[in-house]
């Protein structure tokens, strides 16, 4: 008799599993399909139409989005780094590559944030830049590998880029590791 009562409630257990697989399925395909047909928190800019006049310290007006906004604006995996403050694998950045003249943008909301002429190769597979767009970005101490490092964020939207390093080449000698999937490039008009 408690064989069959163990046996009874194991077997409703299994099934309550899979009715809430089945249940969890419909659910993650209506979610998809609204968020396919969802109309975007802000119309996406093609690159032409993207101003990359760098953005004085007073001028620069803060976004603020929900979270279900950020992930509507951003792909998941630009939403893992810039908003979760996620790192990218090192090397799969198609921006490592990247030697046109133009401008880096925060893919986040836009904000000018490097030139091509700030880009160098630093051998760490993540875009790297010795300088900045002045008043692109703020920063703040981070220990999560237990030792402190200097992470800098986007000061329009807050997004999460990377770290600063002092290990750079001249005339600053710093090194700013940037995860490309927090960039976009606009190329310089010719």
């Amino acid at each position: 008799m408690q064989r069959r009562n163990f046996l009874t409630r194991v077997s409703t257990a299994i099934a309550g599993l899979v009715g809430t697989a089945a249940t969890t399925r419909a659910l993650t395909a209506q979610a998809q399909s609204e968020v396919k047909t969802a109309a975007p928190a802000v119309a996406p800019v093609a690159e032409a139409e993207i101003d990359v006049t760098p953005v004085k310290a007073d001028k620069i007006v803060k976004l603020t989005l929900s979270d279900d906004e950020w992930k509507k604006r951003l792909s998941p995996a630009a939403y893992r780094v810039l908003r979760k403050e996620g790192t990218e694998p090192s090397g799969s950045s198609p921006l490592n590559g990247e030697k046109r003249k133009g401008t880096f943008v925060c893919a986040g909301c836009n904000l000018p944030v490097f030139t091509s002429e700030m880009k160098y190769e630093s051998g760490t597979g993540w875009p790297s830049f010795f300088d900045t767009i002045p008043a692109a970005f703020n920063t703040s101490t981070d220990y999560k590998l237990i030792y402190p490092r200097t992470e800098y964020h986007c000061a329009r939207c807050g997004g999460h880029h990377g770290h600063v390093f002092n290990d750079g080449p001249k005339p600053t000698g710093k090194r700013w590791c940037n995860n490309g999937v927090s960039l976009k490039f606009v190329p310089a008009k010719v």
